[in-house]
């Protein structure tokens, strides 16, 4: 049983959930108290200490009866349900169908007598379909219909029908036809039952023996590329991501209390002392930026948007301000929503409220209302970031209120996730954008997208 419990912890690893040492010791300490003999009692064990997220629940339920369930589906004995009289016309029936299918004779007696498959008729069968080659458990469905097509369920299906027929022209009623039919389709779907299980446990096990590859660290790999499994554990991890940026900016702005020491300054000041450094000289105090976000959520860009938005109103203690906007053909200040819940419900409400649809991105119109709207929310401090691809569908780019922006804020940046490379091609119009703004942030994964948040928050005002 030990071992069984150790697969069935090693294929959990393998298909994402995160088990410890700790934990794999404390479900085998947990069983050791509670035993075997009760299999619910047995499953909550092993749940309560091994499943420490909810989205893993199912995975959990998924992988469980194949390794600790009995996966063999009764089936009826048929011949047992039948008259003497109907098991002589059955037999009849049979042996008139047999001509040209002794291949499927001894598959149909097994059937009507109600036996399940045979372990060895299973790994025969499992060979015949190249199962031994399985390694991820998404391949199960395609398995199981390589092994129905090596056990001709398709042709059995067919002789049934052909039996019932020869039956009803030998005169058996129509209620016991009926009977016979409704045996046969439950013992066929106790057969399908048993190769899908055996299939599903084959490979269970065969991810438990494989060594777990390492994944990637999700800061690195490109938001193109997330599973929505991914997404879900980067919200998870966005806070302590957030926290890690927070103490960061924390200790810059520990240092800087009393502006960083300036060592020429200071220096060129005491000359009139000998050069003796009697008044010390700092540089100017750090000071909180005040950030413009205005953020693209067309579909391609909504996990930057989610990721981004997240990421700055965790940091809010050290940000003086931020307005927030989104567009796709329209601009929207949704900095009211952004401030009146937790950062993460805020996000998710603001991408709930703004959903994709059949419309066109439209930046220059955005602008425009921007322009017309907000544009009170750009002075001196404020720093803008625009998040998007700079793709605006052909549509007037309005260089001249971006332009506007730039030349009143502080500093005017984008974050886009293409490369200089693609700047221009087709409705890119990021080419424009970037020749009047204070730089461009190439932002391809969630480390990028840190790494310029912590960058721009770092700068501040100084």
């Amino acid at each position: 049983m030990e071992k069984r419990m150790v697969d069935f912890i090693r294929a959990l690893r393998a298909a994402g959930i995160r088990i410890s040492l700790a934990e794999s010791q404390d479900a085998m300490f947990g069983v050791s108290e509670i035993g075997i003999r009760n299999l619910d009692y047995f499953r909550q064990t092993l749940k309560s200490t091994l499943v420490k997220e909810h989205r893993d629940q199912a995975t959990f339920e998924y992988f469980f009866p194949l390794f600790f369930k009995n996966n063999e589906p009764p089936l009826q004995d048929i011949m047992d349900n039948m008259t003497p009289e109907q098991q002589q016309m059955l037999e009849q029936a049979m042996q008139s169908l047999m001509g040209n299918m002794d291949a499927l004779k001894d598959m149909l007696m097994q059937l009507m007598q109600g036996q399940s498959l045979s372990q060895e008729q299973l790994d025969q069968l499992g060979q015949q379909s190249g199962l031994p080659n399985g390694s991820e458990m998404y391949q199960r469905s395609w398995f199981e219909r390589r092994m129905m097509r090596q056990a001709q369920m398709n042709a059995m299906e067919r002789m049934f029908a052909e039996l019932l027929e020869e039956l009803a022209e030998m005169g058996m009623s129509q209620e016991a036809l009926e009977e016979l039919a409704d045996m046969l389709r439950e013992n066929m779907q106790g057969l399908s039952e048993q190769i899908s299980n055996y299939v599903g446990a084959t490979l269970a096990e065969q991810m438990a023996q494989k060594e777990p590859e390492p994944k990637p660290d999700l800061l690195d790999v490109p938001f193109h590329r997330l599973s929505q499994q991914d997404v879900d554990n980067i919200r998870d991890e966005i806070r302590r991501l957030a926290a890690k940026l927070r103490s960061r900016a924390s200790m810059r702005q520990r240092k800087a209390k009393t502006g960083q020491f300036d060592p020429r300054k200071t220096i060129r000041h005491n000359m009139k002392y000998g050069g003796v450094p009697i008044e010390m000289k700092h540089k100017k105090k750090h000071k909180k930026p005040k950030l413009v976000l205005i953020c693209d959520l067309s579909t391609s860009m909504r996990y930057m948007v989610e990721f981004l938005m997240t990421l700055v109103y965790e940091m809010q203690d050290h940000v003086q301000k931020t307005s927030s906007f989104v567009f796709i053909d329209d601009m929207k200040d949704v900095t009211m929503e952004l401030e009146q819940q937790d950062s993460q419900d805020a996000v998710a409400k603001v991408l709930h409220d703004n959903p994709p649809g059949y419309y066109s991105t439209d930046l220059g119109n955005s602008l425009n209302t921007f322009h017309q709207n907000w544009m009170n929310t750009v002075d001196s401090r404020a720093t803008i970031i625009i998040l998007g691809d700079g793709r605006n569908n052909f549509n007037n780019p309005r260089l001249d209120i971006h332009n506007d922006m730039q030349r009143k804020a502080r500093r005017l940046f984008w974050f886009c996730p293409e490369p200089q490379a693609q700047w221009g091609t087709g409705d890119s119009d990021m080419q424009l954008y970037a020749g009047d703004c204070d730089g461009v942030y190439l932002i391809r994964s969630l480390r990028d997208l840190a790494n310029a948040v912590d960058e721009i928050i770092a700068d501040g005002s100084s």
